[in-house]
This record gives C-alpha cells, structure tokens and sequence, in this order.
C-alpha cells in the first residue's frame, strides 16, 4: 500500500475506490491498511473475503468514477468470486480497458483453483472474449514469457506465438513490462483463447472446446518452469539483511 501511496502522491491525485479482482494476498493484502490510511475509501469486490470491502458488485454492473465508466465481469473458476473490470470513458479515442486479475493473461489463463473448466470456457468466450478486439489487456501479473514458452510447446508452428516470445524475452531482459496486449492479439497466440484450431485439438487429442481447455490447463501445470534469474534488487536486500526480520523464528 505504501508504494501505492507514493505513487498517489506523485500523481497529485486522491485514492478513493479500489476496484479488486479476487481475495488472493498478492491482489488485496494492502486493502486494509490502505482503508485505515485512507478514511472513507469504497473497496469494490465480488467476494465477501476480500479485505475492507464496502461494496459487493455484481455481473454486468456499471459504475461511474468521474469520466470512467467501468462494467463489472463476473468470471469465476481462478476463484469462485473472481471479478474482471471493462473500463472506457464516452467519446475518448483511447482504447477501452480489461483488467483480468488472474483470469486471463498475456498468453495464458488462471488456473482452476476454486472451478472448472467449463466456468473457464465461458469466461474466456462469452465473457472476455466477447469485448471489442481493440481491448487493452492489464491482467495481475507480469508470466509473459513462462506462458509463451508453454505456447510454444503447443504450437511451434506459430510465428506469432515465436514473435511474441522473443518481443516478450527483450523486455524482460530491459526489465519492461510485457503488459498491456490486446484481446485481437491475444487470438493469434494464446493457446487458452485457440481451443477451437486445429493444432490445439492435436495437442490434446480432443476436439470438445471443453476438453481442449481441460486439457491444456492440465498439461500447464505440469510444464516445466524455465529457470528464473534472481532479482538484483532482491539479493542485495539479503546481503544487507533487510529480509532478517521476516526469517528470524519467533
């Protein structure tokens, strides 16, 4: 929440709503402290176990925040109260905005934690993938290159999968952000969004769109991690003893 705040305070703007995809730490910890930092602050969810929540939302309701207008998408499967955000603003020739939490991702999707994968196919068909193509894609995390590589193992035939990975490789190693992609790019690369082609229904040996899904998620979550390159940053918090705190047992 304080890196947030930092970033509130250099914006010169005021914090308050919170719009929060799912109850998972890594996407609401700082809920509650931001709410007791911020007297007042609305917290919007769809899961009663999101912290500091103030307002329950449901599937398909809009909200207004000044100039944005924001359609809330009800996806559940990641967990079962997931939330999606549509965000556009009336006559702004900006593209409109999805931010997909970890329901969708650049080149992949959420895993099944708390659904299925016919929650899955429809969230990524009628729900997401129903948006305008030109829809800008901000989802929870930054697995751009695993998930490609996954892809890759899917379809090595795909030159814009191959594109995308080595575009996504570069990035990484200029530490830039591989987010936002778009819906329409998502389709040409993202074997979760392909569930109808021909080389993901040989992938899996199945052709139910389902089927292929299941499948592929499985076959995911088995896929061997590439090995990831410590983060500077972070070894030298070790060598200053900045984690010590945290790992000392109580």
């Amino acid at each position: 929440p304080f890196q947030l705040l930092e970033i509130v305070r250099k914006e010169d703007v005021v914090l308050r709503e919170v719009l929060t995809t799912h109850h998972h730490w890594d996407h609401a910890r700082g809920n509650e402290e931001l709410a007791r930092l911020c007297p007042g602050l609305q917290v919007y969810g769809a899961d009663e176990r999101i912290g500091a929540l103030t307002h329950k939302v449901t599937h398909d309701q809009e909200l207004t925040f000044g100039a944005i207008r924001v359609r809330c998408l009800f996806t559940p499967c990641h967990t079962s109260g997931h939330m999606c955000y549509f965000m556009w603003e009336d006559g702004s020739p900006d593209a409109p905005a999805l931010f997909s939490g970890d329901t969708l991702f650049v080149g992949g999707c959420g895993k099944f934690f708390e659904g299925t994968a016919e929650q899955m196919y429809a969230n990524l068909t009628q729900i997401l993938g129903a948006l305008p193509k030109e829809t800008k894609v901000f989802c929870g995390h930054e697995c751009t290159v695993r998930n490609l590589k996954f892809a890759l193992k899917v379809e090595p035939e795909n030159e814009m999968v191959k594109k995308k990975l080595a575009w996504a490789k570069q990035r990484d190693d200029e530490d830039l952000p591989t987010v936002p992609s778009t819906l329409q790019e998502e389709f040409l690369y993202n074997p979760f969004l392909r569930v109808m082609e021909e080389p993901l229904q040989k992938f899996t040996g199945k052709t139910d769109p389902v089927e292929v899904l299941r499948t592929l998620r499985t076959e995911k979550d088995n896929f061997k991690k590439p090995k990831e390159r410590p983060n500077p940053q972070a070894m030298l918090a070790f060598d200053w003893g900045l984690f010590n705190p945290f790992l000392e047992k109580k």
